[in-house]
């Protein structure tokens, strides 16, 4: 994707996108950059909840659980290092998909 160099502003609101991804929907919602961010801070939401829900199937469920959340943590500080060097790099695995427009 390509946008022009994001204000600071912008740029952190795409940060914070990882923690709660409302932020630059509430904020900025004319700003793309901020918009791509936002969709890749839902896009790992969801994937925590389906790894979350995995919790339900014992025993192996509770492994992958285990497993699944250092690399969500990983996703989300690498989400936040490409939005603060004013990047727009989709996340591994899910990244690709939009659900926001």
């Amino acid at each position: 994707m390509s946008v022009q160099r994001p204000d600071d502003r912008e740029t952190l609101l795409a940060m914070s996108a990882y923690l709660v991804f409302l932020m630059p929907l509430i904020f900025i919602p004319d700003s793309r950059f901020a918009m791509f961010h936002a969709n890749q801070g839902l896009l790992l939401l969801g994937v925590a909840l389906f790894c979350h829900l995995l919790w339900l199937v014992p025993r192996f469920g509770w492994l992958l659980v285990f497993l699944s959340w250092p690399l969500l943590v990983a996703l989300a500080i690498r989400g936040i290092i490409a939005a603060a060097r004013g990047e727009c790099k989709p996340l591994p695995g899910v990244g690709k998909l939009e659900l926001l427009k």
